[in-house]
C-alpha cells in the first residue's frame, strides 16, 4: 500500500507555523540573546538597556532596513538552507 501523501493545506499549515514559529524567535528570542552577549562583553548598550536596544531594533525593522530584517529572519533563513543542503545532498546520491 502506497505511503499517503500530505494535503497541500497541511503542508502549508506547517510551513506557516515552522515561519511563525521562527520568526517568534528571531523577533523575540534572538534579540534577548544578542543583548545578553552584548551586555556582558561590552557593557551597557548607550546607556538605554535592553528597552533602548530593542526600540532601535524595532525603529530599524519598521524603516525596512534589511540588516535588522535578515536578523530577525535568520532563525527561518538557516532552517531553509539546511533543507535546501539536505535535498541536494539526497539528489546527489541518487545520481
Amino acid at each position: 500500500m502506497p505511503a499517503s501523501t500530505p494535503s497541500l493545506r497541511s503542508k502549508v499549515m506547517r510551513e506557516a507555523a515552522l515561519f511563525i514559529g521562527l520568526f517568534f524567535c528571531g523577533f523575540v528570542l534572538l534579540p534577548i540573546a544578542i543583548w545578553l552577549v552584548g551586555d556582558a562583553l561590552f557593557g551597557d548598550y548607550g546607556g538605554g538597556g535592553y528597552r533602548g536596544f530593542f526600540s532601535a531594533l524595532s525603529a530599524k525593522i519598521r524603516a525596512a532596513d534589511g540588516v535588522a530584517w535578515f536578523l530577525v529572519l535568520s532563525p527561518y533563513l538557516g532552517v531553509m538552507l539546511m533543507r535546501l543542503m539536505a535535498w541536494g545532498w539526497r539528489q546527489a546520491g541518487k545520481l
